[in-house]
């Protein structure tokens, strides 16, 4: 690893697309210099990762002017002449990115567990197996034989618990002996992660037919979870397993000293660096073509999920089946027949990659991002949940509101920010479009930042902020997200209120004046400030509102400003 990093380069091989970004210090400050990209290379006829990262990369030298790339490789360090850069690394979520499939005693306990720890890794979760999940035994041994995982995490019991349960599906395991996706002759990595007193069991069980790695217990009691172990061993296998496999990619682990890391891996911890440097709660949602995958960050909870049926050109007419016509056409404003509009979705589908040429098509487009962003925060808040089957302590008090384990501690009036990224929202042609969309389909509450990622650069980011958080923060919050604004929404109980009815009254200090904005139920009022621009200001709900301090009561705070 070079001493001093004044330049880095860093590409994202995607599933379509490589991108490859160059950052610089510039003065006191490092700031993104210029992107470039390319179609991705690791399908046939090329079936060589390397050559789209080639060509991502000569286009940045192109833009620079700068020889950046040898015969070799990547020229590390920066040579005198100008030409490489200090360090370069690469994430990468071509090829299908990382399949696996995970397995637990409990569907709602230790197998939640180990989806958790699977999708913070930046895993697909193909299936979850468990021992309540209602299928026969020949079933769970067929699905595991069809899927060709990458691997699979196995968890189930807490430590010096019943073997019993995590035995049997050690035993499915072994009757399915799965093969690996890639790798023909190369055994299937499981991932042990259960009650510790069943290690030498699932050894006897699992030991020669698959490449077993054993790890410490998700659930070592049934009050904590600890997954940091297991995403670790993920991240591992995915180097040595997935990776090594794909094609070129042995040739791209030697351009660089950093492991490559998956795709959303790496964008989730540029959520978390993002939540502890800006010190505050962060919801973070990346909608794309097949996939929508929504990140979230609450004190020391991380969360993400992957909407893996929920997407804008490949999914979008499984968003059309789950949210229903109705829910759609709802943000169309204008009349559209129903049959026309199931239509249009259809052609979106069977051509993926067009882009609206209408604003009538830019509008259904965007009434569907609200269904797909809608749905996929659904399902994040169904997962990312307080652990299930512990026992809490009850005062009488709490008689009266059973709020049990288990409990979504998603809280939308905590939430300080909510970004954005994916095309539908990066690009849409104007910021207010995106905003709109963003407030419609997550609905905050209180105070809340909106931002959106300007180019997607936040996979480099979060594998830059392993090496050089700093760098990745300065590049983060000067160059990749864009704030908005912020939003002001009163939280009211549903149907107290009818339109027109007094909800909020926001007084702004500026400079020695003080301008009031009223600001009715049903209602939405934009106040321009400048980006970044701070003001102090009151915020007055109305009797049954609430803003942060209960129902009533007004809340002094700090507002900023946004390119909306």
């Amino acid at each position: 690893m070079p001493g001093e990093i004044n330049s880095i380069l860093a590409t994202d091989c995607g599933s379509t697309t490589t991108k490859a970004i160059l950052i610089e210090k510039v003065g006191d400050e490092y700031r993104l210099i210029v992107r470039g990209e390319a179609p991705t290379t690791v399908e046939a006829p090329f079936e060589d990762v390397t050559m789209g990262a080639r060509n991502a990369i000569r286009e940045v030298e192109e833009l620079t002017g700068r020889k950046l790339l040898s015969d070799e490789g990547i020229i590390t360090p920066r040579q005198k002449d100008g030409s490489g850069v200090d360090i370069y690394m690469s994430t990468s979520s071509a090829g299908g990115g990382l399949q696996m499939m995970v397995a637990g005693v409990v569907k709602t306990m230790t197998a939640e567990s180990a989806t958790r720890a699977a999708l913070g890794a930046g895993a697909i979760v193909m299936d979850v197996i468990a021992v309540d999940d209602g299928r026969k035994p020949h079933e769970k041994i067929n699905r595991i034989r069809n899927l060709r995982p990458d691997m699979i995490l196995l968890s189930g019991g807490v430590d010096g618990g019943t073997i019993t349960h995590v035995a049997q599906i050690a035993e499915l395991i072994a009757a399915a002996e799965p093969k690996p996706r890639l790798g023909t002759g190369f055994k299937l990595p499981v991932i042990y992660a259960g009650n510790k007193d069943a290690r030498v069991h699932v050894r006897n069980v699992l030991g020669e037919k698959t490449d077993l790695r054993v790890v410490d217990n998700l659930r070592p009691v049934l009050e904590k979870e600890v997954l940091g172990p297991a995403r670790e061993e993920i991240h591992n296998l995915f180097m040595e397993h997935v990776m090594a496999q794909a094609p070129g990619y042995n040739k791209l682990m030697q351009w660089t000293p950093v492991p490559i890391m998956p795709t959303p891996g790496a964008v989730g911890l540029a959520m978390q660096t993002a939540a502890k440097e800006y010190n505050t709660s962060v919801i973070g949602v990346d909608i794309g073509g097949a996939t929508t995958d929504v990140f979230s960050v609450f004190g020391e909870y991380f969360n993400r999920t992957v909407s893996a049926n929920l997407g804008m050109s490949y999914s979008i007419c499984n968003v059309l089946l789950e949210a229903g016509i109705k829910n759609i056409m709802r943000w169309i404003p204008f009349a559209i027949d129903e049959a026309d509009l199931r239509n249009r979705i259809r052609n979106k589908m069977i051509r993926p990659t067009t882009i609206p040429q209408t604003l009538d098509e830019l509008v259904i487009e965007q009434a569907i991002s609200r269904e797909a962003l809608r749905l996929a925060f659904i399902h994040h808040k169904s997962l990312a949940v307080g652990l299930k089957g512990i026992k809490i302590e009850r005062t009488i008090a709490d008689t009266f509101e059973q709020t049990g384990s288990g409990q979504s501690y998603i809280d939308m009036m905590e939430l300080g920010m909510l970004i954005g990224s994916g095309g539908v929202l990066s690009h849409a042609p104007r910021r207010v479009q995106a905003a709109m969309m963003l407030l419609d389909a997550f609905q905050p509450e209180g105070m809340t930042m909106l931002a959106v990622d300007s180019i997607f650069m936040m996979p480099q980011l979060g594998i830059l902020s392993t090496i050089h958080p700093k760098a990745s923060m300065q590049v983060f919050d000067r160059d990749c997200l864009i704030k908005l604004g912020t939003s002001i929404s009163p939280k009211g109980p549903s149907g107290a209120a009818k339109p027109g009815d007094p909800c909020v009254t926001v007084k702004i200090k500026r400079g020695s004046g003080e301008e009031v904005h009223q600001v009715p139920f049903g209602a939405i009022k934009r106040v321009p400030l400048g980006v970044d621009e701070k003001v102090k200001a009151e915020i007055h709900p109305s009797r049954q509102f609430d803003v942060g301090k209960g129902n009533g009561h007004a809340v002094e705070t700090e507002l900023t400003g946004g390119v909306v």
